[in-house]
C-alpha cells in the first residue's frame, strides 16, 4: 500500500507544478498576441518590396549587383560553399518547436553532404544542439529572441553580417539559406528552408501580381535595386526573426496547456489514491474496534 505521507507531498509538489504551467501559459498567450501582430505587420512590407522588384527587372534587365549574381558561370559554382541561418529559441519548454527545427538543419546537412556548409546559429538551442556535432560554425547570436521581443538593430546586424560574408570580394559563398519556423497559428507550425542569397529572380517570379501599376521613378532603376537589395534582404531576415518568436510563444502556450491537463490528470489520480487509502484505514479500524467488542 502506497504511503499517505509520500502521496500528500507529491500532490502538493504536482499543484506547484500546475500553477507554474498555467503562469507560463497565461504569458506566452499575452507575448503571442503582439509576436503576431509584429508578423503581421511585416508581412505585407516584403510582399511590396517583391512587387517593386518585379516591376524594377521589367525594366533593368541587365542590371548585375553582388546580391543577385547566381555565380553558375565560376568557379565559386564548383568550388563554393553554403551558409546555413538557423534561427532558433533561446528557452525550452515549447514542445518540439527547436527539436524540428535542429532535425531541419540535421536534414539539409545531410542533403548537402557533398559540399562544405557553415552555420551561423540564432538562438542558445541551436548553439546546443549542435556543439557536440561535427559542423563548421561561423557565427552565433544568443538573446536575440529570448525576451519575446526582436530589435530591429538585431535583425540588421544579423543581416549585415550575412550580406557581409555572401558580397565580399574574398566571399567562398555561393548560397545562403535560412532554416526557421513559419507562424501558421498557435496550432500549426511550418519550418520553412529558404534560400536568402543569392536573391536571382526567385524573389521576383514569387511577388504577388496585383493590380497592374504603372510606377514613375526619380531615381533610375539601376540605382533604386542597389539600395532596396540589401534592405530586401534586412527584411527578410527580421521578418524570419518575428515569425520565429511568434511559432515559439504558440508552441510554448501549447505546450503549458497541455501540461496543465496533464497535471490535472495526475492530481485527480493522487486525490483518488489517498481517498481509497483513508477509506481503507477507516474500514480496518472499525473491523478492528468491531472484532474486540465481539470478542469481549
Amino acid at each position: 500500500m502506497a504511503n499517505p505521507q509520500g502521496l500528500r507531498r507529491r500532490l502538493r509538489a504536482v499543484k506547484s507544478t500546475r500553477q507554474i504551467t498555467r503562469a507560463m501559459k497565461m504569458v506566452s498567450s499575452a507575448k503571442l498576441r503582439r509576436a503576431q501582430e509584429r508578423v503581421s505587420a511585416a508581412r505585407p512590407y516584403t510582399a511590396k518590396m517583391l512587387q517593386i522588384f518585379n516591376d524594377l527587372a521589367t525594366r533593368s534587365s541587365e542590371y548585375r549587383h553582388p546580391l543577385l549574381a547566381s555565380k553558375s558561370d565560376s568557379e565559386t559554382d564548383e568550388k563554393g560553399s553554403i551558409l546555413l541561418v538557423l534561427i532558433t529559441g533561446d528557452k525550452g519548454l515549447c514542445g518540439p518547436f527547436n527539436t524540428n527545427l535542429s532535425k531541419a538543419a540535421q536534414e539539409f546537412l545531410r542533403n548537402h553532404s557533398g559540399e562544405a556548409v557553415e552555420m551561423v546559429l540564432v538562438g542558445r538551442r541551436g548553439m546546443d544542439y549542435f556543439k557536440r556535432r561535427p559542423v563548421t560554425v561561423r557565427r552565433s547570436y544568443a538573446g536575440i529572441t529570448g525576451t519575446g521581443h526582436v530589435k530591429h538593430e538585431d535583425a540588421l546586424r544579423i543581416a549585415r553580417e550575412i550580406i557581409e560574408d555572401f558580397a565580399s570580394e574574398d566571399s567562398q559563398f555561393k548560397e545562403v539559406y535560412m532554416i526557421y519556423s513559419e507562424f501558421k497559428s498557435a496550432l500549426s507550425l511550418k519550418t520553412v528552408v529558404e534560400k536568402l542569397l543569392p536573391i536571382g529572380n526567385e524573389p521576383v517570379a514569387s511577388a504577388p501580381q496585383e493590380s497592374s501599376v504603372d510606377y514613375i521613378y526619380e531615381q533610375p532603376p539601376d540605382e533604386i535595386f542597389s539600395t532596396l537589395l540589401p534592405k530586401f534582404v534586412e527584411a527578410q531576415v527580421y521578418r524570419a526573426l518575428l515569425e520565429s518568436v511568434a511559432s515559439e510563444m504558440g508552441a510554448r502556450m501549447t505546450a503549458m496547456e497541455a501540461a496543465s491537463k496533464n497535471a490535472d490528470e495526475v492530481i485527480n489520480k493522487l486525490t483518488l489514491t489517498m481517498n481509497r487509502i483513508r477509506q481503507a484505514a477507516i474500514t480496518r479500524e472499525i473491523i478492528e474496534v468491531v472484532s474486540g467488542a465481539s470478542a469481549n
